[in-house]
């Protein structure tokens, strides 16, 4: 069974989208500080410790951008298929929309990822605390 799509649908997406590209600069920012601290860190006193902690948030700075890309994406799609809706082409805005979707769900995936990759170097970050407490 074939459900017709009408503008309504892409557009409930819209604030669902733009919330979670704002949550996704806000963690690309709060990146941009902390390498711009570990920047400084790292010209004073280079180590082992914040060379794992750069590589660390390369990787998630990476990942970021693609969840960022991937939103965007996403959002351009929806609006494509409400174009596309607006001149009657309703089969092809049904597959644009279905791609958008799908490009939801990978950047909401390398989020979920993203998010591991986050809580483990905090845990680093709390062992290391914790071991420093054992040797006082």
């Amino acid at each position: 069974m074939h459900e017709q799509i009408t503008l309504t649908t892409p557009a409930l997406l819209f604030s669902a989208i733009s919330l979670i590209l704002l949550a996704y600069t806000n963690r690309f920012l709060g990146y941009a500080t902390l390498i711009r601290g570990l920047h400084e860190n790292f010209k004073s006193n280079p180590n082992e410790l914040l060379k794992s902690q750069i590589a660390n948030l390369r990787k998630r700075l990476y990942l970021t951008k693609n969840m960022q890309i991937l939103g965007v994406t996403s959002l351009f799609l929806c609006v494509a298929t409400m174009f596309l809706i607006f001149v009657g082409q309703l089969l092809v805005a049904v597959w644009i929309f279905g791609i958008a979707l799908i490009m939801m769900i990978l950047s909401l995936g390398i989020s979920i990822y993203e998010i591991q990759i986050s809580v483990k170097a905090l845990n680093l970050h709390l062992s290391d605390m914790e071991h420093e407490e054992i040797i006082k």
